[in-house]
């Protein structure tokens, strides 16, 4: 092989190698979090050397920036193919569904995203993100459904769908509250269009939460009773 022949081929192998890293990368925060990327058990899993790595990313925060953009790549791709909802409230709430499944389910990724709120310029991956939001807002205002400015609209939605992310993280998972991404969301888009959030139909939840209110100004009942139905009140006030 001449030296020629040896130039053109390296970019691709580059980009061969970088895909390996990566996903070696996104693979060990799956399992593990951010903290189990080191330098070293990336290169082991990828089988390549650690000069390698900073040959191709420069540093750590290089490679965890390519991993949030490749793992958020295909979300982005799926989010914006997928067939909309010709309402656009009803299409906007189920982006929100889909944002925080994907925080849900890569809880390690998650964090590389929302780690540093301040970088400029945004990774392409967050900024065409952005973008989808944005533009979902837009069908809102051009239907004449959006009571407040665009900009205000999306810094709600971005301030609640990541503070409804961290939440339920926070949560053990078997203990999550089911509803509380539905309150939320729900809850901001009452905010920026005016009309009324869905609201079940079912009573009970609404009379468990007033009388789990009122729990503490009953005196019948032993503090091992009262602990057990305020547990069970919480539970049918969240619709659990």
């Amino acid at each position: 092989m001449n030296d020629a022949e040896t130039t053109k081929g390296a970019p691709a192998r580059d980009t061969d190698v970088r895909t390996r890293i990566v996903e070696a990368a996104a693979a060990l925060i799956e399992a593990g979090g951010q903290g189990a990327a080191t330098t070293r058990a990336v290169a082991a899993a990828a089988g390549v050397q650690a000069p390698t790595l900073y040959r191709l990313f420069g540093d750590k925060h290089g490679l965890l920036d390519a991993v949030a953009e490749h793992s958020l790549n295909a979300y982005i791709s799926g989010k914006s193919t997928r067939r909309r909802d010709p309402d656009p409230v009803q299409d906007l709430r189920d982006g929100w569904d889909m944002h925080v499944a994907f925080g849900l389910a890569n809880p390690g990724l998650f964090a590389i995203l929302v780690g540093d709120p301040g970088e400029v310029p945004a990774s392409p991956a967050v900024a065409a993100g952005q973008e989808v939001l944005r533009q979902r807002i837009r069908n809102i205002a051009l239907a004449g459904r959006l009571k407040t400015s665009e900009e205000r609209a999306i810094d709600l939605l971005r301030a609640a769908g990541t503070g409804t992310v961290l939440t339920l993280l926070a949560q053990p998972e078997e203990a999550r509250d089911p509803g509380l991404s539905k309150a939320a969301r729900e809850a901001v888009i009452a905010a920026i269009t005016g009309e009324p959030a869905i609201r079940d139909t079912r009573g009970p939840e609404g009379a468990a939460a007033a009388l789990r209110a009122s729990l503490d100004r009953t005196t019948v009942l032993s503090d091992g009773e009262r602990h057990l139905l305020a547990e069970l009140l919480d539970r049918i006030a969240r619709g659990g």
